[in-house]
């Protein structure tokens, strides 16, 4: 059977050709030209090299000449111009032909499009590309290992954190760059996973090129083959030493309010603070002085890891801002950073930068230790070799645990002064067996969103919990009292928006009791994004128990005041009384004549008998309001009139004050709101700032002694009433002290009717305050809240009242 070659050429899959031994074409197949739109006779020789793209054709030539060159087989890839003039990648393919000398005859190929291929390989090259730059772009060390555990590579950050070469970093011997303290470990744990193919998850310090160890977080995968053979391990190693840092600080915070909570020795607390301290900052010296009572001497609290001798010269040193950056801090209650000893002029002439040199620091960075009323209780310095400043890191270490010094000789003062007043308790209570105990706080840690609590022993035995239960919300709010539940609900809901707390509520124990707690919690930095709380839980059932009773002593005083100022008034009462019972006897002797009368006239008696019956219920109104001021009784608040309630007052003094020959003016608001308080109280206060004004006046000859009393809106919420008198005044400087208890500006005054008052008005959630006239005299005026909701106020431009009243 005779065979067409070029139809079995063409049937192939592919573009076959031939070619002569010099590599120019003497055959081009069907496909070859159907491909690229050719004609035979434009395609051979070396017409085909005008479909090869002109940036592959330098490249497939010379390849095209090599094979040539050495006879045998070769392929080279490069794209071809499709008909359509789009360009499509080949693999070219050319084996040569023979003759039996071993020559060659001729060349045979074929053209294989490869354009899915190339595509995948580019796809996976861009892929390979963006993974690297993604590596390379993490802030975090990425390095690869060999199946042995030796290291193989590492990304950018890796070589930079080391400050070394790939070459010299695959010198070192595996595990070289850990912190000794941490190497045993982290090689056994290595050396397992290499053994087992178990993944690798550990934290240990790594060295840094400048020699700084900071800690990191280091997790290894293996990537394995089909068969499971490990080819690579890939290790992500994190930087977590802001991490580290921030718990190791929560943790010392934690152990010293546990410790301040649990009321250990004041030396202790500043020597374990100190040694924290030096250990979250490496290179430097803690030192802390105590501001002793007087305010003028250094006291040593602490100083571990400084000279002995150092300390002893600070302790009972004077106070004199020349001398140092301690006293000046105490001085002027600011920071004081002395960075460079050398260059700071502040200190010429003293004698401390020559005891600093003694011992060879350069630097000391001075904070004042300030109590909630901004009194300095101590200074909290940190000393370096170094001529530097604190870095923003140390300088928050540094505020932090200032604080916590704060806190914590604060409550040893406190101590103390409770124990100072220990002996005195005593000898008063006899019965007492034993001492109170004086201050009863615990810490706590809430993570609200994970409902876990961690607490001190004191916080358990607040609650009369057994330390470690496990403790949720719910079992806490369940112990609130009734009455307070809402309220703490509500302070819960405001934690969980990361809110800060503070409460004061009532608990019911498991067994029964009732205590009073104060509880006081301050966000710290959000756990994933969660509200955390660090704070602190005080029993003060003792404290609430004894304002109790000061209340009821307090409201004994204000009825022994209000009957004293009552009795001042005698003449004025029995005014008020005697004229309605003076009308009550005219009225009856004129019945009784109309009625005798021939004939009787009985309308005439109607109208007399009516008012008799007048001016017998103005006296027994005379007689309730008497009743009422005289009364002992507990206050109650309840909605009154102000106008009406200063009305009744004037009508009790009206004799008295025209007795001494004082004129009464009124200006009362005829739009005021109703208020809410004890009508009897705030009556009291109206009549003791009218006697006082009418006493002011006693001595006024040449000017009429005239009383001006108004109310007004003081603010949208407010209605306040003044009392404003022509009196001499007062002295400025004594102003301020009007309101103090037991001082007075009379010479035969008690000083405490205006104390009452003032305690009175605050009981109301109101201000009392004086101020001079700008004529002769003062005024006195209280604000007290309305009975309305804000959005019920009339609007309108309301009086200003002295927020530091």
């Amino acid at each position: 059977m005779e065979i067409d070659l070029g139809r079995l050429l063409d049937a192939l899959p592919g573009l076959v050709w031939t070619a002569r031994p010099d590599g120019a074409a003497e055959y081009i197949g069907r496909r070859w030209l159907e491909f690229t739109g050719m004609d035979h006779r434009d395609a051979v020789g070396l017409g085909w090299r005008r479909a090869i793209h002109p940036e592959d054709a330098p490249r497939l030539l010379s390849r095209w000449a090599e094979i040539i060159a050495s006879g045998r087989a070769g392929e080279v890839e490069a794209r071809l111009r499709r008909h359509d003039g789009v360009w499509r990648w080949f693999l070219f393919q050319a084996s040569p032909l023979p003759e039996a000398s071993g020559a060659v005859l001729r060349w045979c190929g074929v053209n294989t499009e490869i354009e899915d291929r190339v595509r995948a390989e580019a796809a996976l090259r861009d892929e390979e590309r963006r993974f690297e730059f993604i590596v390379e772009g993490l802030p975090a060390m990425v390095t690869l290992m060999t199946p042995q555990g030796e290291l193989e590579s590492g990304n950018q950050y890796m070589l930079d954190y080391f400050g070394r070469t790939l070459e010299e970093l695959k010198a070192r011997p595996v595990g070289f760059s850990f912190h000794p303290e941490d190497r045993p470990q982290v090689m056994s744990r290595w050396r397992r996973s290499v053994e087992t193919g178990e993944p690798y998850d550990h934290e240990a310090r790594l060295r840094r090129g400048d020699g700084v160890y900071r800690w990191f977080h280091t997790r290894g995968f293996p990537l394995r083959d089909a068969e499971g053979r490990i080819q690579v391990w890939y290790l992500l190693q994190e930087d977590i030493d802001q991490r580290r840092r921030a718990e190791a600080w929560l943790a010392g915070e934690k152990q010293l309010l546990e410790q301040v909570a649990l009321g250990l020795p004041l030396s202790t607390v500043l020597d374990d603070l100190s040694d924290l301290v030096e250990r979250l900052a490496p290179g430097c010296y803690c030192s802390i002085l105590l501001v002793d009572e007087g305010g003028d001497r250094f006291k040593v609290g602490a100083g571990p890891s400084l000279p002995p001798r150092y300390n002893a010269i600070l302790d009972g040193k004077a106070i004199d801002p020349r001398y140092g950056p301690c006293s000046l801090a105490v001085v002027e209650k600011v920071p004081v950073i002395t960075d460079d000893l050398a260059r700071d002029p502040r200190w010429e002439g003293s004698v401390w930068p020559g005891l600093m040199a003694e011992y060879g620091l350069a630097s000391c960075w001075s904070m004042p230790i300030l109590s909630g009323a901004r009194d300095v209780l101590g200074i909290f310095a940190i000393y370096r070799h170094e001529p530097e400043g604190p870095t923003a890191e140390e300088q928050e270490l540094i505020d932090r645990f200032t604080k916590i010094a704060g806190i914590a000789i604060g409550r040893a003062r406190a101590d103390a002064a409770l124990k100072a007043g220990e002996a005195e308790l005593r000898q008063a209570y006899r019965h007492l067996t034993e001492a109170q105990r004086l201050s009863q706080t615990g810490s706590f840690r809430w993570d609200l969103t994970a409902d876990t609590h961690d607490w001190s022993d004191e916080t358990y035995r607040i609650w009369e919990v057994d330390p470690g239960t496990a403790i949720t919300t719910q079992m806490l709010l369940d112990a609130i009292h009734p009455d307070d539940l809402s309220a703490t609900e509500a302070v819960v809901s405001r934690a969980a928006q990361g809110e800060d707390f503070e409460q004061v509520f009532r608990i019911v124990t498991a067994g029964g009791a009732m205590k009073h707690v104060h509880a006081v919690g301050h966000l710290t930095e959000p756990a994933a994004g969660r509200p955390v709380f660090f704070g602190a839980i005080q029993d003060v059932t003792e404290r609430k128990t004894a304002e109790e009773a000061l209340n009821r002593a307090s409201a004994e005083l204000a009825h022994v005041a209000r009957v004293t100022a009552l009795g001042a008034l005698t003449a004025s009462i029995a005014h008020e009384v005697n004229q309605p019972l003076a009308g009550i006897i005219t009225n009856a002797s004129t019945c009784l004549r109309m009625l005798a009368a021939d004939p009787p006239n009985l309308d005439g008696a109607r109208a007399t008998a009516q008012r008799t019956i007048r001016d017998g219920n103005r006296a027994s109104e005379v007689i309730q309001r008497l009743r009422a001021l005289f009364a002992r009784r507990a206050p109650a608040m309840e909605p009154m009139d102000l106008n009406a309630a200063a009305r009744e007052v004037l009508a009790l003094s009206s004799g008295d004050l025209q007795r001494r020959r004082v004129i009464v003016r009124v200006d009362f608001a005829d739009d005021l709101p109703p208020i809410r308080g004890d009508r009897v109280q705030l009556q009291q206060v109206i009549l003791n700032l009218i006697l006082n004004a009418a006493d002011a006046m006693a001595t006024v000859e040449d000017r009429p002694r005239d009383l001006w009393i108004s109310t007004a809106r003081a603010e949208p919420d407010l209605v306040a009433l003044s009392v404003r008198d022509v009196g001499a005044g007062i002295a400025p400087e004594a102003v301020g002290r009007l309101f103090d208890a037991f001082y007075t500006t009379k010479a035969d005054g008690m000083g405490i009717g205006l104390s009452i008052s003032r305690s009175i008005v605050q009981a109301h959630e109101g201000r009392i305050w004086a101020a001079p006239n700008d004529g002769p005299g003062m005024t006195f005026s209280f604000a007290v809240p309305s009975g309305l909701e804000p959005a019920e106020a009339a609007p309108g431009p309301p009086n200003s009242v002295p927020r530091e009243a």
